[in-house]
């Protein structure tokens, strides 16, 4: 089976009654999930074509994994947008996506006029009501195929545009059909889903679930704010699985929560989206000694992960804990400058991926795609690979290490930003002349400096219309002039020495 919804279906049919997702204020089981995905679906079939995106402008919640579901059975992949994006930004997707249909709510129809957009929307709830066309949805599905694409997700982009990637179903069900069984996850389990659905990380929790029948516990966006509450709700809920971004993880540790509670049903704990500081994972540790701790790495266009790593012992602060090796259908390897494969030890060289479950490249940018998706070695004509853009290395101990990124690519609370589209957004505001953002690494914080008259409140106020609130810089700081390198580039070199000063 390669297409998602065999599997949706093969859980309805294994355990109809058994809880599929709960959001905390609304439960289904996979008889009502299926039921109102394919009522959904039926919905969509009057507004779009198959293969066409469909954009869905809603928080998470049961009913919009539904919408999820009903957008594939409908033909169609869907792209999931985070409600809280700037209107500047969200034009911009839509402007790449060019969706026939955005699914939205009552809450936040307004966004999409905010964002300029007048073409066709509807309403979760009135498409809810909409009656099965069985024959049509069977038409459909006649003409699926593994190969068709199953969603799309935007990230940030070097020029200041967000690229969209898009996965299909068989990349999913391959790389899902290898994660569930090296960690052993069964119907049995219940999945705390900390991740938004625009992110790929949830890519995890959802198709984990619908493949194996595990149940699916979304945790709402605000408990993160309060530990207590949120360490209340993992246990009420009686989760075993985190599949987390370590950002998540590190909140809950570093503001004490696990000295109120510990979820003592939680069996393993999986983490990625950046390094894990090992005094943050020793808390987890010494709260659940019986768990297993598993570091995940592999960018979004890859489907999810490439490399996973058994965490078997504590980690001293200082020491750097290993990707891991390759998922069983992935070939992992290093290229240098020259696109040699690297081997020698401790020697630096670009994460490469080629194997099963690629994504299909960037929509709508093929020569974005062309650039990052390479085929490098010559007496393998066929092999196509990505492009990481991240730097690792082989250890004396012959574990593959991550070691930074070889543009000005980071990762930060779990997003993966291109620090040149938040330069893009600042070069933009009246009275600011030129910007250039680094992010400093000791304190996990991005920190721009500008030239220009612009006061400093100005400049942050403008940055949270035109970026997420991930991207607003922590510290800007305004400078009297904006060194060059001899290329006639911002000398970046110049600005992480200042970083020194400011700190």
């Amino acid at each position: 089976m390669e297409h998602i919804l065999d599997y949706l279906e093969r859980a309805e049919k294994k355990y109809p009654h058994r809880l599929a997702v709960d959001d905390g204020n609304v439960c289904f089981n996979w008889s009502e999930l299926l039921k109102l995905s394919r009522r959904l679906g039926s919905s969509i079939l009057n507004f779009t074509e198959m293969g066409k995106p469909v954009a869905i402008l809603a928080e998470k919640s049961a009913v919009t994994l539904a919408a999820m579901f009903g957008t594939v059975y409908a033909g169609c992949f869907y792209v999931m947008i985070d409600p809280s994006q700037p209107a500047v930004r969200l034009n911009e997707i839509l402007r790449i996506l060019e969706p026939e249909l955005i699914i939205t709510d009552n809450k936040n129809e307004e966004r999409l006029e905010e964002a300029g957009y007048c073409k066709r929307s509807c309403l979760l709830g009135d498409m809810m009501q909409a009656a099965v066309d069985a024959g049509r949805l069977k038409e459909i599905r006649e003409k699926s195929r593994g190969s068709d694409l199953l969603y799309g997700i935007f990230t940030s982009g070097s020029t200041g545009t967000p690229k969209g990637i898009v996965v299909s179903h068989k990349a999913v069900v391959d790389f899902i059909s290898h994660f569930t069984e090296t960690f052993g996850i069964t119907e049995e389990d219940r999945i705390g889903n900390q991740a938004p659905f625009d992110f790929d990380v949830s890519v995890k929790d959802i198709y984990t679930s619908v493949m194996t029948g595990a149940s699916l516990v979304l945790i709402p966006k605000k408990m993160f704010c309060t530990p207590p509450v949120l360490l209340d709700y993992l246990c009420e809920k009686k989760v075993t699985t985190l599949i987390w971004a370590v950002s998540a993880l590190t909140l809950v540790s570093a503001l004490k929560g696990l000295r109120y509670r510990v979820p003592g049903d939680v069996k393993r704990v999986m983490f990625s989206g950046e390094i894990m500081p090992a005094k943050q994972l020793r808390l987890w540790q010494e709260a659940l000694p019986q768990a297993e701790f598993i570091n995940l790495y592999g960018p979004t266009e890859i489907t999810c992960n490439c490399t996973y790593y058994p965490v078997k012992r504590i980690y001293e602060d200082g020491e750097r804990l290993p990707i891991g090796r390759p998922f069983p259908g992935r070939r992992v390897f290093l290229l240098d400058e020259g696109g040699k494969e690297v081997t020698i030890p401790e020697e630096p060289g670009e994460i490469c991926v080629a194997g099963e479950s690629l994504s299909e490249g960037y929509y709508n940018n093929p020569r974005e795609t062309e650039e990052r998706f390479v085929y490098p070695f010559p007496d393998e004509p066929k092999v196509r690979c990505y492009r990481t853009g991240d730097l690792g290395y082989y250890g004396r101990d012959g574990e593959l290490y991550f070691c930074g990124r070889k543009d000005f690519q980071v990762k930060h609370m779990g997003h993966r930003i291109e620090l040149e589209e938040i330069e893009h957004s600042m070069n933009q505001i009246q009275g600011l002349e030129k910007s250039c953002c680094l992010m400093d690494y000791r304190k996990n914080q991005l920190v721009a400096f500008y030239l220009g008259e612009a006061a400093t409140g100005l400049v942050r106020t403008e940055m949270k219309k035109r970026v997420p609130v991930y991207m607003v810089p922590h510290k800007i700081i305004p400078i009297s002039q904006m060194p060059l390198t001899k290329n006639g580039k911002t000398d970046r070199d110049y600005f992480r020495s200042k970083l020194e000063e400011v700190m």
